[in-house]
């Protein structure tokens, strides 16, 4: 059963711990402005449901640094290579992103690619930074192998967003953000948590079949023994080799460009089966739409693309048609009054993290 946090009190609790693990108070806001964007949009896999495994736990490790050194590598007008020496990813994509409004602000496009980096969380966040500003927003960011290339069982690319955002007329901007994978593993871990099966088809173990079971998956995940399917399936009969194919752009633009790790060498295990640093990749694009014909008109354009596809006739039994953020601005207005739902396996995250941090001050509403 799921209870309420307010976002106030969320807000200033999960700032609090990152501090207590080290994180600057600057980065400490970004961090949880990034982690708790995730949860108002209604993404629950990349949101307080992952920081005590991957944020909290990887800090602990030894892993990642809650210091971000942020390195400038090379630099032209339009374009940064960026070495985040395995800081905070949150922190080394928000400057990221940054700098590549501010090179699209002047010279009308701006890219940043990033190497050394660890886990930024929802990319949607970045790219609607961008749209924000009256650009285009994009990104994309390798990750520990889970995709199987086409015909094989093996694990070798990442889960691979690769995430767009238009600035429109409406109340919110056209976002699109998505795994290259049928399914991801935050969304598995989620499942695991709730006591869930995995769906049927999203997951093919080394023998070819498919797996279901939640908690066996992440272990054959771990050890390599199965694998995630790209967007469109197992094969080619539904177009399997589509998702394959911009899973590998994706990791293409994440290694090649800065020079950074790919596949195999993103495992975050060593030769001893110890945890070791993922030294990720990302890339941050940024297109002004003033440089063409105008911000108003791009946006009503793209509205008016957005209103009429909601418009189109509906399937037999369908209540509406969503375009790409619709349904995330929803959840938002509806949360906004409610707070963030969170269930028991969280709680007690939540408390062993206040806990473990010393942060005695803190009393959630779901202890009362």
């Amino acid at each position: 059963m799921s209870s309420f946090i307010e976002w106030d009190f969320l807000t200033e609790f999960v700032e609090k711990a990152f501090m207590a693990y080290g994180v600057p108070e600057a980065d400490a806001k970004i961090c949880t402005d990034v982690l708790l964007q995730s949860d108002k949009k209604g993404i629950e896999s990349h949101g307080v449901n992952r920081f005590k495994p991957i944020y909290i736990d990887r800090i602990k490790a030894g892993i990642q640094s809650p210091v971000t050194e942020f390195e400038v590598v090379r630099e032209t007008a339009t374009t940064a290579v960026i070495d985040g020496h395995d800081g905070m990813g949150q922190v080394i994509a928000h400057r990221s992103m940054q700098m590549a409004i501010n090179k699209a602000k002047e010279f009308g496009m701006g890219m940043v690619a990033v190497r050394n980096s660890t886990h930024y969380g929802i990319a949607g966040y970045y790219t609607d930074m961008a749209a924000e500003a009256g650009c285009i927003g994009m990104t994309g960011t390798n990750a520990r192998p889970s995709i199987a290339p086409t015909f094989s069982v093996q694990n070798k690319l990442g889960t691979n967003p690769l995430t767009v955002s238009f600035p429109t007329d409406e109340a919110f901007p056209f976002s699109l953000d998505c795994a290259t994978s049928i399914i991801q593993r935050g969304r598995i871990e989620l499942f695991e948590r709730e006591g869930k099966d995995t769906p049927a088809g999203t997951v093919v173990a080394n023998d070819g079949s498919a797996m279901t079971d939640s908690p066996e998956i992440l272990k054959a995940l771990q050890s390599g023994q199965a694998a995630l399917a790209p967007l469109g399936g197992i094969g080619e009969e539904l177009s399997g080799y589509k998702g394959y194919g911009y899973a590998t752009i994706v990791e293409v633009l994440s290694s090649a460009l800065q020079q950074g790790n790919f596949l195999s060498m993103l495992s975050g295990i060593g030769e001893q089966g110890e945890k070791t640093k993922f030294h990720l990749g990302h890339f941050f694009i940024a297109i002004d739409t003033e440089a063409f014909m105008g911000l108003e008109s791009f946006k009503k354009t793209t509205g008016d693309i957005m209103r009429e596809l909601r418009a189109a006739e509906k399937a037999p039994g369908a209540e509406r048609i969503y375009t790409a953020g619709e349904k995330e601005y929803l959840i938002w207005q509806e949360r906004k009054k409610t707070g963030l739902p969170v269930n028991k396996p969280v709680q007690k995250e939540l408390i062993a993290i206040r806990d473990d941090a010393g942060l005695t001050d803190y009393r959630f509403s779901f202890e009362e």
